[in-house]
């Protein structure tokens, strides 16, 4: 029996699937090419139930071989970008890593996996299909979440609007999984730029009449600093949605003026949760609805989801009894919406006043000459932590008139234990290579 998918998207035959700079592929090409990939995995005895892990970015091949390898009661397992892959491959009981050089030029090596972590094996005696998601290891080793397709799946049974959509998030993260899934399930088209920068993703939404942009606040503001959209036809712009960290009210404040036709919608999703439905108060609210079952205990999100994923292959379950898991995330709560105020781990303890980074640093993104700044926790032997700044400067500035103007600033706008205590001008970029803010620990 066709997987469901796939007799989906048979059924758009020769609209745009995916649009690479070199490469375009229709529904019809696409659909041809899972079946290659469905013949290679006989032919070189890769059976039902094998990891296969796939190494490159998006291209029509890797997302072929995703889908096929989803489909078709496999694992399939995006490698984080890293010069070592062993590490991935060992926790994820790899039988094969797929490598792709260039657009039509792969290699595929077998290998000899350690015994399949408890929670792969359930998932095969099941002869479900599965992805396997690395989270980034920004605080240490990278976990590993198994989901089950068909639980990826389940958010997109029922046929909506496909858009001309640009792939920002990677393979091997869980936002750019559900890009790629929601957009092929739909009937529209993923548009992959040539570089991931604000040239290369203007230049990519002008060439490809880009309708959905999904990125991170991060890139945005990278954006909306540029300058680029006066130099490029952005005008196809529908809608842009935006997550993985908190937005600064005043860099979406500054976007709503630069796109006044384009709709802005907050997302929410976590590596070990999936990209939840989300639903905003009001357009430019950064107050919204999450669509599954919550609950706040001390300030915490607590959320309960039926698209999670079954568990870490090398981790002990993060969900308690009830299936219930602790976002780590702050929020305020009024009536039925939520505004997220940031990581818990990331609050600044001052003589025991809770300070939360990104309202400080909304408050520094609106001084003059502020391009960037990240606030985080400095220890401090009399009040535990103050609060310390990075700031990056549209042009130069000399420190201590800059302090001084900072202080100033911040003095009208925010309480004393608030302010920035320490603050460094760094021209450094604040971002990692998932364009979400870094915070020194």
């Amino acid at each position: 029996m066709i997987h469901p998918l796939l007799a989906r998207m048979q059924g758009y035959g020769k609209h745009d699937a995916i649009a690479c700079v070199d490469a375009h592929a229709d529904y019809g090409t696409l659909a041809a090419r899972i079946g290659q990939w469905n013949q290679f995995f006989v032919e070189s005895e890769i059976p039902p139930g094998a990891v296969v892990a796939i190494r490159g970015g998006y291209s029509v091949d890797a997302c072929a071989l995703f889908i096929a390898l989803g489909t078709s009661g496999r694992v399939a397992a995006p490698l984080p970008d890293s010069e070592d892959p062993g590490r991935y491959l060992a926790v994820a009981a790899a039988d094969a890593i797929v490598e792709f050089a260039s657009p039509g030029v792969w290699s595929c090596s077998r290998l000899q996996p350690p015994p399949a972590p408890p929670l792969l094996q359930t998932l095969r005696d099941r002869g479900a299909g599965g992805v396997i998601v690395f989270s980034s290891g920004t605080t240490g080793e990278s976990k590993a979440g198994l989901f089950d397709f068909a639980t990826l799946m389940g958010r997109y049974t029922e046929a909506r609007r496909g858009w001309r959509t640009l792939a920002f998030l990677m393979l091997d993260h869980l936002g750019g999984i559900h890009t790629m899934l929601h957009t092929l399930a739909n009937g529209g088209a993923l548009i992959v730029a040539d570089e991931r920068t604000p040239e290369g993703v203007c230049r990519a939404i002008e060439r490809e009449r880009v309708e959905l942009l999904p990125t991170t606040p991060t890139f945005l503001r990278m954006l909306a600093i540029s300058g680029l959209h006066r130099r490029f036809d952005l005008s196809s712009l529908r809608l842009i949605t935006y997550g993985t960290e908190p937005m600064p009210p005043a860099t979406l404040r500054g976007l709503m003026a630069i796109f006044p036709e384009v709709c802005f919608k907050q997302t929410y999703g976590l590596s070990e949760l999936g990209v939840l439905p989300t639903r905003s108060r009001a357009p430019g609210s950064l107050w919204l609805q999450v669509g599954c079952d919550t609950r706040v205990i001390d300030g915490i999100l607590w959320i309960k989801s039926n698209t999670a994923m079954l568990g870490y292959l090398n981790r002990p379950s993060p969900f308690d009894a009830e299936g219930w898991y602790n976002t780590g995330d702050a929020v305020e709560v009024d009536g039925d919406y939520l505004r997220i105020l940031g990581r818990d781990s990331d609050l600044i303890n001052v003589g025991g006043q809770k300070v939360y980074p990104a309202e400080v640093e909304d408050t520094l993104l609106s001084l003059e000459n502020v391009r960037d700044a990240t606030v985080w926790g400095q220890a401090n032997p009399v009040t535990g932590q103050v609060v310390a700044a990075r700031v990056t400067l549209e042009t130069p500035e000399e420190q201590a008139a800059f302090g001084d103007r900072l202080y100033g600033f911040c003095r009208e706008r925010l309480a004393p234990y608030k302010i920035p205590a320490l603050v460094e001008i760094v021209a450094s970029d604040h971002y990692g290579k998932r364009f979400k803010k870094v915070r020194p620990r």
